[in-house]
């Protein structure tokens, strides 16, 4: 069973899959200043919560790219029933190739024409975005640096860049970084953050952090979610892998997780533009 499958499972009540509350989200919209007319390009969309809230509250329009179908049908959903589908698409599709080479084109997860992001003259999309997003999944890029490259390439000279990373607390374990299966040199502590986003050439403007309330909402209220399933699906061959992710998923979200492993959303543009 492939994680993607998992997430898909575990993350079935959800509409933000990340450590953020909805007020968070909205705070994010806020320190970001978004305003009507802006267009946002979000890698790695989801649910496609941020794109449709922000569309709705705060006038942007824009493009998401996903690589679950799952989560691109949940996302135009939402986009429907908040009445934004006129300003919001949602393309499946892998987001790393969903910005355009360096002097090539890009592949067919690109906007069309018709939709948010597109060139209504038909001359094809413009990658001119006022804002790209990639909210906790930096994996795209094989991690926070090669993500802010692709980033860069879809976004205007002054726009913005938002970044969802996780972050090591100082005190961490040794312990931590076996039990998460995650070697610490994959992420940093909030001051390591800081200087890899600098040496990425951008300059951190904003940010919002996750808490201990947070990392709850989103990792504790999949228990129930995968309890449930099991319950419907004992027999299922994919039953066992999510026995063990049930039972892996408590251990470490109470013994490290929540204690050593922060998460936030760090607003950025590029240094000196």
């Amino acid at each position: 069973m492939d994680v993607l499958s998992m997430h898909e499972i575990a993350e079935a009540g959800h509409r933000i899959l990340n450590p953020f509350t909805e007020d968070k989200l909205m705070l994010l919209g806020e320190v970001c200043r978004l305003h009507p007319g802006q267009r946002l390009l979000d890698l790695a969309s989801g649910k496609g919560e941020l794109l449709c809230r922000w569309a709705d509250a705060f006038g942007i329009e824009g493009l998401g790219v996903d690589i679950s179908t799952v989560f691109v049908a949940a996302a135009r959903a939402r986009a429907v029933e908040l009445g934004v589908a006129d300003r919001v698409t949602f393309a499946l599709g892998d987001a790393a190739q969903a910005v355009p080479p360096p002097g090539g084109a890009g592949d067919a997860t690109r906007p069309h024409a018709a939709e948010p992001g597109g060139d209504p003259g038909g001359a094809g999309p413009r990658w001119e975005y006022d804002v790209v997003s990639c909210i906790g999944a930096t994996w795209i890029g094989g991690g926070l640096a090669g993500t802010v490259a692709l980033m860069r390439r879809a976004v205007r000279d002054d726009g913005l860049l938002l970044l969802g990373e996780p972050y090591w607390a100082d005190d961490t374990p040794d312990g931590a970084y076996a039990a998460l299966d995650c070697p610490r040199e994959v992420f940093a502590t909030l001051g390591g953050t800081l200087e890899r986003l600098e040496s990425a050439g951008l300059e951190l403007l904003e940010m919002v952090l996750a808490d201990g309330d947070s990392w709850d909402r989103y990792v504790a209220s999949q228990w129930w979610t995968v309890s449930d399933w099991l319950r419907a699906h004992p027999e299922s061959p994919d039953a066992p892998a999510m026995r063990e992710y049930l039972r892996a998923a408590r251990r470490t979200h109470l013994q490290y997780q929540r204690r050593y492993l922060g998460w936030g959303v760090f607003v950025c543009r590029v240094s000196g533009a």
